[in-house]
């Protein structure tokens, strides 16, 4: 077993979400035991089995670009067991703290909503892998899909309690549609209690990742490789109410009401002499 990216409780000073990136060999098995968390896992290349609860399930996905996922969600104390077919298997494993209030299941693609949100250079695909009406106790997961040297999470957002939001931890694990690609994302805050401001700027690559801890946040695609990445959620919101939504920074709603308003054409301000 190759562990890609791990973060925990301790790891990232935070209560609840935990993550996992893995690389199983072809015919490698690995199983992930919780007594008091949920667990959820999320293919990303290759094919392999789910085995929990008395059920096996054949998974496959060819990458996180071409084909959505079937999503193996465990309740606390079952196991689950992923074993890799005749090539290499990566997956995603997370888990939040949970009482166990939903049973084990294979959350297939067949449920799982797509909608574009934003617009102009904020354009984005959202799937809803993990989230209402698909029950889950604490855990919510989106699939984000970011055309090159787009923004994704516009306006800026937050949930970390503060300004009326929900409180949630959130892992972001990014994948770029081409190895020399590479990402950008900032936390920030400028009215926090007692003063607090924080300008946390995050930049990586293929299978890197960034934690919201706090603050609003906002991820951006360089202009010379498409990004997705995948998001694990977990907080004080259970149950039906992790449709609860954030908070968005009242600076920056006002694109919403037209994407493209105020956009340069070039050229704009040139002596009369502009070249190509």
């Amino acid at each position: 077993m190759k562990e890609l990216q791990k973060v925990t409780p301790a790891s990232a000073e935070w209560t609840y979400l935990a993550f996992q990136a893995i690389e199983l060999a072809p015919g490698e098995s690995a199983t992930h035991s919780e007594a008091d968390r949920e667990q959820a896992v999320v293919p990303l290349a290759g094919p392999a089995t789910l085995a929990f609860d008395g059920q096996e399930h054949s998974v496959s996905r060819s990458s996180v670009f071409e084909h959505l996922a079937a999503v193996g969600y465990v309740p606390p104390g079952i196991d689950i067991t992923v074993t890799a077919g005749d090539s290499p298997f990566t997956y995603a494993v997370g888990s939040a703290p949970a009482e166990g209030r939903y049973a084990a299941k294979l959350v297939p693609p067949s449920v799982i909503r797509s909608e574009v949100r934003g617009g102009g250079m904020a354009l984005r695909q959202v799937n809803h892998t993990l989230a209402m009406p698909i029950e889950a106790e604490r855990l919510i997961l989106y699939e984000v899909y970011v055309p090159r040297g787009t923004w994704s999470g516009w306006p800026p957002h937050c949930h970390d309690g503060l300004d009326g939001s929900p409180y949630l931890e959130e892992v972001y694990y990014f994948r770029m549609d081409r190895p020399e690609g590479y990402w950008m994302h900032r936390n920030w805050r400028d009215n926090g209690p007692d003063g607090d401001h924080f300008n946390d700027l995050w930049s990586g690559g293929d299978g890197d990742l960034a934690l919201v801890p706090r603050g609003y946040h906002s991820s951006v695609a360089c202009p010379g490789a498409n990004m997705y990445f995948l998001n694990y959620l977990a907080g004080e919101l259970e149950g039906d109410d992790r449709r609860t939504p954030p908070c968005f920074h009242s600076d920056h709603t006002w694109i919403e009401q037209d994407w493209s308003a105020g956009t340069w054409g070039l050229p704009v301000v040139t002596n009369g002499d502009v070249r190509d």
